[in-house]
């Protein structure tokens, strides 16, 4: 029997306290899967009577960010879902600092032991070996050429990278090599790196999509409190567009009962920014990821939190998430034909209004010259 919507609004015994969760966009940092023990929190405030009793005379603030470094073997991330468009990625980083309540790539850290909840978006790792393992994989005699699809499960161009370059060090590998890539971002970071894509925009080997889930600005600081302003993402798409890149417009995650209504207005303000193609995407919310987002929709939208899952609910058959291929991105109500159809077809139509093709370009592997490895001259042509 499907639950009722109010049964994912059970108050977390572990739900942190504002001053610990200033800047963040989880209320809840619960432990991984995989542990055997537990934790419950301690509340240690009733040690001190005001902020200049804490240790150091200060009250906890936003938690720091954390970064550690990775032994990277292999780079390349092989991919087998057909409902996918991409066969092959690469992340330069593993947990995501921009925070976004609803990211379906959160229970990945649970594999490090660690909390898909504040652990994500606070304790990072970078790795500064993957240009060189990047290149022993193209190097191999049995390499494939196919698109690189560059930060897939968390941003490539998160804060992080403004520090790191890692992501600016792969793009300069595949231009060495014309490698064809393509990139999604909610950064206007992605800009930087005009003077290294606009080559490959020539030749057909990239393109980019900029992820926007609202036009608003305080919706979207409370539910992606670290990733760019949508004005920002706007301008970038802008930006990019101006250079010959061949940009578009990821609408994701639509969110029913809160974002969806902008559906429209996302894909005119993108177009109107230069946007060439558009996708989008309904909701996920694998593994721990659901009692997270619950959390958030108790704690920062408490007025429309029933009536969002509720909906979710009705796109996915009774569950609140979808696991199979196809129906995942696109919900499904039973074959009955109405909402989850409605919305696939207002996207075909505003995408038809606004120009916007609703498949991004393909990009060409033909061109693509393996690095030399060590030990191997360089060809002569």
């Amino acid at each position: 029997m499907p639950r009722h919507a109010n049964d994912d609004f059970i108050p977390s015994p572990d739900t942190l306290p504002p001053d610990e969760r200033r800047g963040r966009g989880t209320t809840l940092n619960p432990d991984s899967r995989f542990v055997a023990a537990q934790r419950r929190r301690a509340d240690r405030q009733w040690q001190y009577a005001n902020a200049a009793d804490w240790p150091d005379g200060e009250a906890p603030t936003s938690p720091p960010t954390q970064v550690s470094e990775e032994i990277v073997r292999s780079a390349i991330s092989r991919n087998r879902s057909p409902d996918l468009d991409f066969d092959q990625s690469l992340n330069p980083y593993r947990g995501c600092e921009h925070g976004c309540a609803y990211c379906y790539a959160r229970p990945s850290h649970e594999f490090l032991d660690l909390s898909p909840g504040l652990d994500f978006e606070t304790k990072l790792w970078a790795k500064p070996g993957l240009v060189v393992a990047l290149a022993r994989d193209l190097s191999k005699p049995g390499y494939r050429c196919q698109p690189l699809a560059l930060g897939t499960n968390t941003d490539c161009y998160q804060l992080l990278e403004a520090e790191r370059r890692l992501s600016r060090q792969v793009i300069e590998l595949l231009v060495e090599c014309r490698h064809p890539l393509s990139i999604v971002t909610k950064s206007h970071l992605v800009t930087r790196d005009i003077d290294l894509l606009a080559p490959l925009a020539e030749e057909g080997l990239v393109r980019v999509a900029l992820s926007l889930t609202t036009l608003d600005r305080r919706l979207a600081r409370r539910l992606e409190p670290r990733a760019a302003t949508p004005a920002r993402r706007l301008a970038a798409i802008a930006s990019l567009s101006a250079a010959g890149i061949p940009t578009g417009v990821m609408v994701a995650p639509l969110i029913p009962a809160l974002t969806d209504w902008e559906l429209e207005s996302l894909l005119e303000a993108a177009a109107r920014s230069g946007a060439v193609f558009a996708k989008w995407s309904l909701l996920r919310l694998p593994g721990a990821v659901k009692e997270l987002f619950c959390q958030w929709l108790g704690a920062f939208e408490p007025a429309r939190a029933v009536k969002v899952m509720h909906r979710l609910r009705a796109l996915r058959q009774g569950q609140a998430d979808e696991s199979r291929f196809f129906l995942r991105h696109r919900g499904s109500d039973g074959g009955t034909g109405t909402e989850a159809d409605l919305i696939a077809q207002r996207f075909a139509v505003a995408c038809r209004r606004q120009g916007l093709a609703t498949e991004p370009p393909e990009l060409d592997t033909s061109h693509f010259q393996p690095p030399p490895s060590v030990g191997r001259q360089f060809s002569l042509f």
